[in-house]
């Protein structure tokens, strides 16, 4: 039987907030060490992922990526440790956050399972690649 899964985003302030789409981003840029490639990963485009990037620019005092120049091997991009720290911190709460709602919707999820395969008209906003591989294992 599948856990629910919860989605959620943390407001700092105004305009200040990260998401599941920025964390994955970033651990995009993490893994390819580019935005653009990290883009294609998530299956947005480049000028959303450099906009969501701009977005953490504009609300931390420090940076969570800084631009490698080309050379040789050619320019990327590199998270720094706040950027580090944010994936960390934002993964840690979420895994809590799986934790009690599977603990508080264990009686309630198989109702729900069971209502959601008798209506297949409902739908859902699908997972990101990440996270359909997560659930399945």
């Amino acid at each position: 039987m599948p856990t629910p899964v919860v989605r959620f985003r943390i407001d700092f302030a105004n305009d200040c907030y990260i998401g599941p789409g920025k964390i994955d981003l970033l651990e995009g840029i993490q893994k390819s060490g580019s935005l653009s490639q990290a883009a294609r990963d998530l299956g947005m485009s480049y000028r959303r992922a450099w906009l969501l990037v701009d977005s953490l620019r504009s609300s931390f005092r420090e940076p969570v990526a800084v631009a490698m120049t080309g050379g040789k091997g050619g320019g990327g991009v590199v998270l720094t440790k706040f950027g580090e720290l944010l994936i960390k911190s934002y993964r840690a709460l979420e895994r809590d956050i799986a934790r009690a709602s599977a603990r508080r919707m264990r009686a309630i999820t198989p109702v729900v399972i069971e209502h959601a395969a008798t209506n297949a008209g409902s739908q859902r906003r699908p997972l990101t690649r990440k996270h359909r591989q997560k659930a399945k294992g």
